[in-house]
């Protein structure tokens, strides 16, 4: 039995409200699998690949590109088999409290309405008229995306002399000329991702630093965090690392982050209470263990991506990830789920950081760890002084889901398992 489902704008993040949808990846009547791209969204963290979450058939685009609105406006309509499956990802914890992503169509009617933009459907019928979530944010001058904007500057080409073919007059990608890169094909997408995002503007910069902002103000009000901090003996595995690199090259390399996530990811099955998220006054611990690592972005601000099923992951297999991450960040190419369902979050001062951070949690998450620099000491075992590798790892948490005692259990489960570097 197929049902139809409402396509939203994800929750990238408790810092989002809002996404300029910038191109449709699919068109009424073509089949998606899970994972398969829907469409590019610019967002304050980049150019984002929204992805399907259940395999189906697109019956609606409602929303012509190029268009902002906020998390939770409905974009599409999918038919699907069976019942709808919402993503296995947590709710928004801002204050437009909507579904992310893909979720099943409910009977009241959304709060705020705007006009409907219709593209026809799969099957002949009359229309649906249901209304779409607000809106098109107001504009100032020439109507045209951030990466619109982008390409034109890159380009040189002055906007106000294009004719738009979108809603409004609004400049698309396929208005800009030719030696402009179009978002046609898989190759050419390439040719976007890699430019809108390289070199982001002082206006960019200073709307994600005030997204930050309020995300962690509003951390900070609502979660009674408590903090704890234990230093490590990291000597084997600093021995460990060298040996397993000594015959590699730089980029068949493991860093000491790698390491750290998959002893994180084994430590928290023993402490469920910190890997989860706490949404409507209900902890949801989360069976799978998805590690979101802070990057900080060149241009200024930061960006979380998780890594999925970090548990299950070798730590060659981390590293790869970490690389992969890191690279598409920094160009501001990301997918939907890899912001929408870390279940913890990493942040790694690396080697020019300080001995210790303590982090703010990001909500609806309930923990955050900070690894401090690692550097040498004298470290005192029984009556012998000896010269040690350490790391001081901090950990932030929720205190309305756990306590102290949890969280200095944990700390020392992770320092134990430190010194096994060859089992993890």
């Amino acid at each position: 039995m197929s049902k139809i489902i409402d396509v939203t704008m994800p929750s990238l993040g408790a810092d989002m409200t809002e996404g300029t949808l910038v191109e449709w990846q699919a068109s009424p009547g073509e089949a998606l699998d899970k994972g398969d791209i829907i469409a590019l969204l610019e967002t304050q963290k980049g150019l984002i690949e929204m992805e399907v979450y259940q395999p189906g058939v697109i019956t609606e685009l409602l929303l012509e590109p190029v268009v902002t609105v906020p998390v939770g406006s409905v974009m599409a309509r999918m038919s699907v088999e069976g019942e709808a499956a919402p993503p296995a990802a947590p709710e928004p914890s801002h204050p437009v409290e909507q579904a992310a992503a893909i979720k099943a169509p409910v009977n009241k009617e959304p709060v705020i309405k705007a006009p409907v933009i219709k593209v026809p459907a799969v099957s002949p019928g009359q229309p649906h008229e249901e209304a779409v979530p607000q809106p098109v944010r107001p504009r100032q001058g020439v109507l045209a995306s951030p990466v619109v904007r982008k390409l034109a500057g890159e380009q040189q080409l002055d906007l106000s002399q294009l004719s738009g073919s979108g809603p409004g007059g609004a400049i698309l990608l396929r208005d800009l000329p030719a030696s402009a890169p179009e978002v046609k094909t898989a190759e050419t997408r390439t040719d976007i991702k890699t430019k809108t995002r390289t070199a982001a503007s002082p206006d960019t910069a200073l709307a994600m630093r005030s997204a930050i902002a309020a995300a962690m103000e509003k951390s900070k009000r609502e979660i009674p965090h408590y903090y704890l901090s234990q230093e490590m003996d990291i000597t084997q595995a600093q021995r460990w690392l060298a040996d397993f690199n000594a015959d590699r090259g730089p980029e068949e390399r493991i860093l000491l982050l790698a390491l750290m996530l998959k002893a994180i990811a084994q430590s928290l099955h023993k402490y469920p209470a910190l890997n989860g998220y706490y949404q409507q006054q209900t902890f949801t611990p989360n069976r799978a263990v998805h590690i979101g690592n802070v990057i900080s972005l060149r241009e200024g601000g930061l960006v979380v991506p998780a890594i999925h099923d970090v548990d299950q992951l070798s730590v060659e297999a981390i590293m790869m990830r970490l690389r992969d991450l890191s690279e598409r960040s920094r160009r501001g190419v990301l997918r939907s789920s890899e912001l929408m369902d870390a279940s913890i979050t990493v942040s790694n001062m690396g080697e020019r950081g300080s001995d210790l951070l303590f982090g703010v949690i990001y909500p609806p998450q309930v923990a955050i760890i900070g690894i401090g620099k690692p550097r040498k000491t004298m470290l005192v075992k029984g009556d012998q002084p000896r010269v040690a590798d350490v790391v001081t790892v901090s950990l932030a948490a929720d205190h309305r889901v756990s306590d102290g005692m949890t969280g200095a259990r944990f700390l020392n489960a992770l320092a134990n398992t430190l010194q096994k570097p060859e089992k993890l």
